[in-house]
């Protein structure tokens, strides 16, 4: 605390914030690590031991490289340090290989990683205006901002304890989104092609930032009424986007065109046989869509309405990650969610169109094609919700009704991902760390916006409220029912639906 006082007092507040969540992340290293630590490990030796042609065909184990290039590159470079720690861990058969020496390079690996993440808090804080400048330090936004982005809980938990290397991955998307900003688009082009080429989930913001880039940099000039002008096309600025897609796309697919491979590698990026939702649901519409279903069929059984000869055995309620039929709802297929996706983004894609309001609305489309997706996409985990969450801390230093906003979708948000760590000795870590996020995002934001009307009114507390409950219930009463593994966590996300749906 000491440290910090003395940092802040030099104005090396942000370096001190920095530091402090770094040195937490060391902490976290001994904690539990989910299956995604032995896939990232394969990965590594997969990129290590074999060519490049051989990269999207390995199956010896069962989680399958199923990114796009510019990850596996990355997992390639960082398979030649690793070799310096153990190299039996680059071996493709030694399936679930773990040691203490793999342990702490791939924790290393993800802590090193998030210097870009850090670097993107800090452009991002440059675009926060000084408007509701406190005479405290810990009342500036851009002081708050950094805290709810260098120490999100969710990215806390995800990256340091379930184990992704999700920090630098964000750390590009805030970067394109601080360049849009700085009016500096084809940088922000650039980092968001490059992002794509890391992870294709980011594809759900890509119609924000194609509409945003088209309407706000192609054309140069709207009407007195706010309009666009049409006759302000620059062909120029649209071909000069065109080449920074099309050259980052090419290195990055270029090598499997050239093998021939690339409808290899997209069968890779878009297994769809791997069913409507993730084992744990996430609280999306397809979670009451399931639950319905599962209600109807223990009613028409029941009744004997249904024949139980004819129930599909994979079901969405048996949590296995497959193709499945529904029981008495219609099955859902990839198209219908890609369709209700769209119709989903409409209407955030027309304001932006239509009613530009500059990076602020572009950052508002973003969040809600981010949620859209969330709600209506096909195989959607419970992690993608923090591509809604953190870009939406921009927002909430901004204006009270986006604190508000904010707060809410941070919360149940963050509670959904509660299921990730399930094991006895992560629980008070990951309700003390929740608890501690929580409380300082309430009270700061609060305190920012105190001269305007309160944050949350009398349902939105009682339903926060009504968490601590909830979490009581699927940890301790549970356990002792018939239902018992997979199913609480599955009701606590269905129950979370209305506040989602409510954003």
């Amino acid at each position: 605390m000491a440290a910090f006082t003395i940092a802040a007092g030099t104005g090396n507040w942000f370096s001190a914030l920095a530091l402090g969540v770094t040195l937490l992340k060391c902490l976290l290293i001994p904690t539990y690590h989910s299956t995604d630590f032995e896939v990232h490990r394969n990965w590594l030796a997969i990129t290590h031991s074999l060519p490049i042609s051989q990269w999207y065909y390995e199956a010896t184990s069962e989680w399958t490289l199923d990114y796009p290039p510019f990850f596996a590159w990355f997992e390639y470079i960082l398979s030649h340090v690793a070799k310096y720690f153990d190299q039996e861990m680059l071996n493709v058969r030694n399936l679930n290989y773990s040691s203490s020496r793999t342990l702490l390079f791939q924790r290393f690996s993800v802590i090193f990683m998030d210097v870009l993440f850090v670097y993107a808090v800090h452009e991002c804080c440059k675009c926060i205006d000084g408007k509701k400048v406190g005479k405290e330090l810990t009342e500036k936004p851009k002081f708050i901002l950094s805290v709810l982005l260098l120490w999100n809980f969710g990215l806390l938990i995800v990256d340091h304890i379930h184990f992704q290397y999700n920090g630098f991955l964000f750390g590009l998307m805030l970067l394109s989104i601080a360049r849009l900003f700085q009016k500096r688009h084809m940088e922000g082009a650039f980092f968001f092609a490059v992002l794509l080429h890391f992870k294709h989930i980011y594809l759900y913001v890509a119609p924000a930032y194609g509409v945003y880039l088209l309407r706000s940099y192609c054309f140069t000039a709207n009407k007195p009424d706010g309009s666009i002008r049409w006759n302000s096309f620059s062909f120029v600025r649209v071909i000069s986007l065109g080449l920074v897609v099309f050259l980052v796309s090419a290195l990055s697919l270029g090598p499997f065109l050239a093998l021939n491979q690339l409808p290899q590698v997209f069968s890779r990026l878009f297994p769809f046989k791997r069913g409507l939702c993730h084992a744990y649901w996430a609280p999306n519409f397809w979670a009451l869509y399931n639950a319905l279903d599962k209600v109807l069929s223990v009613i028409g059984l029941k009744l004997k309405f249904l024949d139980p000869n004819n129930i599909p055995k994979a079901s969405m309620t048996s949590g296995l990650v497959q193709q499945f039929q529904h029981t008495v709802l219609p099955s859902v297929t990839p198209l219908t969610t890609l369709i209700c996706t769209l119709i989903a983004i409409l209407p955030s894609i027309f304001c932006l169109w239509f009613k530009p309001q500059g990076p602020r609305g572009f950052l508002r489309c973003l969040t809600l094609c981010a949620l859209s997706s969330f709600m209506f996409g096909w195989h959607v985990h419970e992690k993608a919700i923090l591509l809604a969450i953190l870009p939406m801390s921009l927002l909430s230093v901004q204006k009270a009704g986006d604190a508000s906003i904010f707060l809410i979708l941070t919360t149940t948000g963050h509670y959904s991902l509660f299921p990730l760590l399930f094991t006895a000795p992560e629980l008070p870590i990951k309700i003390l760390l929740m608890l501690l996020f929580t409380i300082y995002s309430i009270s700061s934001l609060k305190t920012l916006f105190r001269k305007e009307k309160p944050l949350f009114n009398w349902m939105e507390t009682f339903y926060l409220l009504g968490l601590g409950p909830l979490e009581v219930c699927c940890e301790f009463v549970f356990p002792f029912t018939s239902w018992k593994e997979g199913n609480g966590s599955r009701l606590k996300n269905t129950l979370l639906l209305p506040t989602q749906t409510r954003i």
